[in-house]
């Protein structure tokens, strides 16, 4: 679920405004987006995906654990180490070619 949108970090791009499937952020003119419907995060993570300056966090689990401040976070190298450990850079996935999970629909059949 996210957690954090740190004032410091955010450049007020919006692109997590955008990227996010369920509609959890506010967009703020001249401001960092807030965090509007918090219980609508599916934890899917594109908003820390696609945040260029490690700004979020989102957390895998449903509810706040201890130690998760955010100078807590940044102290540990986690503010924004799921998009590096995805390879993404500016808003963009890199080094997923050798990812082969998208063999799965080769087949055409759907495997329960």
């Amino acid at each position: 679920m996210i957690e954090i949108i740190s004032a410091e970090r955010c450049i007020k791009c919006d692109l997590c405004v955008e990227a996010c499937p369920d509609n959890v952020f506010d967009a703020v003119p001249d401001g960092i987006p807030l965090i509007g419907r918090q219980s609508d995060c599916q934890t899917c993570f594109l908003c820390e995906l696609f945040c260029p300056v490690d700004a979020l966090y989102v957390s895998p689990l449903s509810e706040a654990i201890e130690g998760s401040a955010e100078e807590d976070l940044v102290a540990r190298g986690i503010m924004g180490s799921f998009r590096r450990e995805m390879g993404w850079k500016n808003a963009k996935p890199r080094g997923t070619a050798g990812d082969m999970s998208y063999r799965i629909f080769e087949t055409g059949k759907i495997i329960p």
